[in-house]
């Protein structure tokens, strides 16, 4: 097995307590005071967040079997590079729809709190009105696609782990804002789905009494 995937595996696996040190906003302001602690804070996001897609990539790109689904055997050359017509007919909603999720998330929330994970208020707008996480629903898709663009074997086996640190990251966010907000973002999770995006928006209780 190829050793830049196997460290690709190994690194998101082990990004896991760095991310959930990053978001104990009050844990660590309460051990090193409002200041250092968010700094450390930040630094921890950071690290976690970016390792997270530096690894991610890793997955996709590193050198492995590739496969084949036997529908549609017909092989576009792109770029010097053969892919089966069926896995680009998956791949391109999947990677521009992830991509999509990614993008309108961060503009939602500002780049700057989705790099250290640390808002100021429930944002519960837009995209968030819909799905609690787009980011990470955009990275999941973004995984799948890619990995059949790129008929990578390993890439498509190791989707299991990449839900699994995706759920973990969804988890243990939101324990912490759950800490930090309360009641408001406790009334959030019960309006807004997790990780499968509502096609509709819950209207809440608010906007039916301007009805």
């Amino acid at each position: 097995m190829c050793l830049i995937f196997l460290i690709s595996v190994f690194g998101m696996i082990s990004i896991i307590p760095f991310y959930f040190w990053s978001v104990e906003h009050i844990k660590l302001q309460e051990k090193y005071g409002p200041k250092k602690g968010i700094k450390i804070a930040k630094i921890l996001g950071l690290v976690s967040g970016w390792g997270f897609f530096i690894f991610l990539f890793g997955i996709w790109i590193s050198a492995q079997p590739k496969f084949e689904i036997p529908i549609f055997q017909y092989n576009l050359g792109i770029f010097g590079y053969s892919i089966p017509l069926f896995h680009l007919i998956l791949a391109i909603p999947l990677v521009l729809i992830g991509a999509w999720y990614g993008i309108i998330g961060v503009k939602e929330v500002t780049l700057k709190v989705a790099e250290t994970h640390r808002p100021k208020e429930v944002i519960s707008t837009g995209i968030y009105s819909r799905i609690r996480h787009p980011q990470y629903f955009g990275a999941a898709l973004a995984h799948i696609g890619i990995s059949f663009l790129l008929s990578s074997l390993f890439s498509i086996l190791s989707t299991p782990i990449v839900f699994a640190v995706i759920y973990l990251f969804s988890w243990k966010e939101e324990k912490e804002l759950m800490r930090e907000f309360g009641k408001e973002y406790g009334d959030y999770k019960k309006r807004v789905p997790m990780l499968i995006p509502r096609i509709k928006s819950k209207k809440t209780e608010e906007d039916l009494e301007h009805n």
